[in-house]
């Protein structure tokens, strides 16, 4: 992989909530996703300190992309974040701008990652490099020109030897966000394989998940997978391979 190239384990920053916090004086973001028209140059992000300290920090947009069981962030400057670093008093607000460098139509939707960093107080902070205390994650999608497309799914189920894999291939021109994950058994019984997010599959990419799924579970044909894609109820049938 070029050096240019980070792969970050998103983990919980991955995670999507109303609003984004974690302790009494952790940043709260709005909007948690955002979606910029075609033609539009430009958006924002509300950051809010609810804490009775100032809180520091720098925030840098990625370009968002998928391989395999990983989501890749790549260094860009199709979009960048105004200001990059950020000092929010106690109980204050920062508006940080979101700009397209080349605000033109995309050809298809782009996806990516505003990442922001609470970071000591620079003036007090004596180490070398940055310490980060806690990382936030905002998806953005800028999207092309016309009506908004639709997400085009298909899911298969694989065990290796590490246990089950999850493998979900987007062929449609928008992303799927996925979340609420069901097998469904030929006998109609529901078993979850995720309560909330379980990430996204961007257009176009194929995104894989291990999943744990008990042992006595009926895997004959025809079985199906019920989630929620983008916040609205589906259903599809799922193929598997069982052999490892």
């Amino acid at each position: 992989m070029p050096p240019v190239m980070r792969r970050m384990a998103l983990g919980v920053a991955l995670s999507l909530a109303a609003v984004l916090a974690v302790h009494a004086s952790s940043l709260q973001i709005s909007p948690v996703m955002v979606d910029l028209p075609a033609g539009q140059a430009a958006t924002g992000i509300s950051l809010r300190n609810p804490g009775d300290q100032p809180l520091f920090g720098q925030v840098r947009v990625f370009r968002w992309d998928q391989s395999g069981d990983d989501d890749v962030l790549e260094p860009t400057e199709e979009v960048v974040a105004s200001p990059p670093l950020i000092r929010i008093p106690a109980q204050g607000e920062q508006l940080v701008r979101l700009i397209r460098q080349q605000p033109g139509n995309a050809a298809g939707e782009r996806s990516y990652r505003v990442l922001v960093d609470e970071i000591p107080n620079p003036e007090n902070n004596t180490a070398s490099g940055v310490t980060i205390r806690l990382r936030y994650s905002v998806p953005v999608f800028v999207e092309p020109p016309g009506q908004p497309g639709t997400p085009q799914l298909t899911w298969h189920l694989q065990r290796d030897a590490q246990g089950w894999l999850l493998r979900v291939s987007n062929r449609g021109n928008r992303r799927g966000q996925l979340s609420s994950v069901q097998l469904v058994t030929a006998d109609g019984r529901a078993h979850p394989i995720n309560q909330g997010l379980l990430g996204y599959a961007l257009a176009g990419r194929t995104r894989q998940w291990r999943v744990a799924l008990k042992e006595d579970i009926d895997l004959q044909a025809p079985l199906k997978i019920r989630a929620n894609i983008n916040a609205q109820p589906a259903e599809a049938g799922l193929s598997i391979d069982p052999r490892q």
